[in-house]
């Protein structure tokens, strides 16, 4: 997009204040979800605060799928309040530029995962698919819990590759630098 003077009006052009034009596509919402197995876990802890861990996820039909462990911190914030938020990063993947997403959601907490078992297949090939059936053993103890979060909404996104630069004042990366 350019300006009748043949500027750049994409953000990055003048200033990184105003990224709406940044965010991720769908198509590149899904690519990241594909790309990246972790994500910051936004909980509320006993004291009402906010409080973080890393943990492993699958998406499934727009639903995060989480494993954990009984009485685990994130466990008992959701167990105690089901509003939860989520950032995942293209940090550490092969994405090009820099993505993120964050959705806020609702959690439910299911103690019977014997009925879930498709899911722990789902976790066990996206985080163990050299050897997923060794995995569903590890995830079918007794203490294991899995988190399902239900999105109701994108907080932010953002997608590097569709500013005018890098967004840090330098060029734009190239296909080539990334190999």
């Amino acid at each position: 997009m350019t300006t009748e003077d043949g500027g750049d009006q994409r953000p990055g052009a003048t200033d990184i204040e105003k990224l709406a034009g940044a965010r991720l596509t769908a198509a590149a919402r899904a690519e990241l979800l594909a790309a990246q197995t972790e994500c910051t876990f936004c909980f509320l802890d006993a004291d009402g605060g906010p409080a973080a861990v890393v943990l492993s996820f699958a998406v499934e039909d727009g639903t995060f799928w989480i494993t954990s462990v009984a009485g685990r911190v994130q466990v008992r914030g959701v167990e105690r309040d089901p509003r939860v938020s989520l950032v995942v990063s293209g940090t550490g993947t092969t994405a090009q530029g820099r993505q993120m997403l964050a959705v806020k959601g609702t959690a439910t907490v299911h103690r019977d995962i014997a009925g879930l078992a498709d899911k722990l297949d789902l976790l066990a090939a996206r985080l163990a698919p050299e050897h997923p059936d060794e995995f569903v053993a590890l995830l079918s103890s007794p203490g294991r819990r899995l988190i399902e979060v239900t999105p109701t909404a994108v907080v932010a996104s953002h997608d590097s590759r569709r500013l005018v630069g890098d967004g840090r004042g330098g060029p734009a990366a190239r296909p080539e630098d990334d190999r």
